[in-house]
């Protein structure tokens, strides 16, 4: 008899349980978007002969790293949305 117990208490949390609460989730993707933006001030204002070394960096990583989770914050609820409904 446990183990029906058991069975239908795993049964009644699946699709219930979620991995990481929407606020931690915000507060990461904020942390990484100031922390990738941190090498775009220094592109921006490091001396002029300086900036061939740091330009492909920041074409192909921190700017397209700071536009996904910039996009996340503002419309990652709308992503989310498309993607359940997808894999319901």
């Amino acid at each position: 008899m446990s183990t029906t117990l058991s069975t239908t208490h795993l049964t009644s949390m699946q699709g219930k349980e979620k991995i990481m609460k929407p606020g931690m989730q915000r507060s990461i993707f904020r942390w990484i978007h100031i922390i990738l933006a941190i090498p775009i001030a220094g592109y921006i204002y490091s001396p002029f002969d300086k900036i061939p070394q740091y330009a492909p960096a920041t074409r192909y990583v921190f700017v397209p790293m700071i536009v996904l989770t910039g996009l996340w914050m503002w419309k990652g609820h709308v992503v989310r949305r498309l993607i359940w409904k997808r894999l319901a």
